[in-house]
């Protein structure tokens, strides 16, 4: 018993060089990761504690500000330009709910500016995003099984069994694989943690059964932009391998896997294909709708370039773009943008799209420095392109962790310590 409590205590933070309210607060937000990918409500509490804890941290502590961490500020910039857009907008309700929810990108970057750090702890970050997922797998895993043989229990005695499994199959690759939080954000999260996790060799079989549980997982999704991030990040590790030989074996691997992933019927089946009982509990968007989606931002942008809709206005006037142009599943659906920078021009215009493209160009070059911090940047921008992460709580909360952190004077994953100047 004793040593498993230690095994536990030893996956939190506990140094005990710090105080007890850095100590909480790594560990609440540890504990709000770990939940990230099982539920869209778990993590909610944890990082409103975790806020909590580093605002009064801020005044606790005795670390100064460090000029060379000044690239945190333009987080706070961009949550300004964002309450400043509620001056022209109309919508006010809907407005003061986004600032609402942006909040954490006005907090969580100053926190880390007076925070105590090392890169062991905001590593564990990640291992308790993979736990999450490990956990987020295994339950989705139980669902659709437990659902697809009930799907066959009810049929017919006469069906042969090879007939049952085709249709076991059939229904388990048709039916998503997400049923506790949206797949475009599940995906990322594996992405992430892999681009951090390969950076080792898979010298352990539980290290190896863990990339495999997630590429797995990966397939099932279906991301069609986690797909692309993946084969970018993929290439790029094949490149950087010195020996020829196992190059050409890797692309030959990789060229195998492209086509596995590429066959998986969700990619290009319209959900209108699907077998009977089939059905999505988070819905995602078809690959032209999103076409239309990115068309029709563009349009409504072009109307009003320098200042945008305001927060509260900028939904509204992509919509009736979509019912003036005939998109009708995407008026429907009241679809967002789709993309993050699109979303940023229609809320705040052309100050708050370069702010948020600044902030992108600076982590491209801090990140350059090592593949798997850039293999992070790489999937959070294109992330960022497929997905307007900034309108819901878990993207603005997730986002305003990870990427100040990368922008911080030292990295943060790698071997490097990170330790803030007192």
């Amino acid at each position: 018993m004793n040593i498993l409590f230690k095994n536990i205590k030893a996956v939190f933070y506990q140094d005990e060089n710090s105080s007890l309210l850095q100590r909480l607060f790594w560990n609440t937000l540890y504990l709000a990761f770990f939940f990230l990918p099982l539920d869209i409500n778990l993590p909610t509490p944890f990082f409103m504690i975790a806020i909590v804890i580093g605002v009064v941290n801020i005044f606790k502590s005795n670390l100064k500000y460090n000029p060379k961490n000044r690239l945190l500020l333009l987080f706070p910039l961009y949550f300004i330009v964002l309450c400043l857009s509620l001056l022209y907008t109309e919508n006010l309700e809907d407005g003061f709910k986004l600032i609402q929810r942006s909040l954490s990108l006005l907090l969580f970057p100053v926190i880390f500016l007076f925070l105590k750090e090392d890169a062991s702890s905001v590593r564990k970050l990640f291992n308790f995003l993979l736990y999450g997922l490990i956990l987020s797998f295994l339950i989705n895993f139980i669902i659709v099984l437990t659902d697809a043989f009930t799907v066959l229990q009810s049929l017919p005695d006469q069906v042969s069994l090879w007939k049952k499994v085709t249709i076991g199959w059939q229904f388990f690759m048709h039916r998503q694989f997400s049923s506790l939080v949206n797949p475009g954000y599940i995906s990322l999260y594996i992405i992430l943690v892999l681009s951090f996790y390969l950076k080792k060799e898979l010298n352990s079989l539980s290290r190896l059964a863990t990339v495999l549980i997630l590429f797995l997982y990966l397939f099932l999704l279906a991301s069609k932009a986690a797909y692309i991030t993946m084969f970018l990040m993929s290439f790029m590790l094949i490149y950087k391998v010195p020996d020829i030989t196992k190059k050409y074996l890797l692309y030959v691997v990789f060229a195998l896997g492209s086509i596995v992933f590429i066959s998986n019927p969700r990619l290009f089946n319209s959900k209108y294909n699907f077998p009977q009982n089939v059905y999505e509990t988070n819905p995602t968007i078809s690959w032209n709708a999103r076409l239309l989606t990115w068309t029709s931002a563009v349009n409504t942008i072009e109307k009003q370039p320098f200042i945008g809709y305001g927060v509260g206005d900028a939904h509204d006037a992509l919509v009736n773009t979509y019912l003036d142009l005939g998109n009708s599943e995407n008026y429907e659906h009241r679809y967002n943008a789709h993309n993050q920078f699109l979303e940023t021009w229609l809320q705040t215009g052309a100050v708050g799209v370069l702010i948020l493209t600044v902030i992108f160009t600076f982590l491209a070059l801090s990140t350059r420095r090592s593949f798997n911090e850039f293999s992070v940047f790489l999937a959070l921008f294109l992330a960022l392109m497929f997905e307007s992460m900034l309108v819901r709580f878990n993207g603005v909360v997730f986002f305003s962790i990870i990427v100040p952190l990368l922008l911080k004077e030292r990295s943060i994953l790698s071997s490097q310590i990170i330790r803030n100047v007192t």
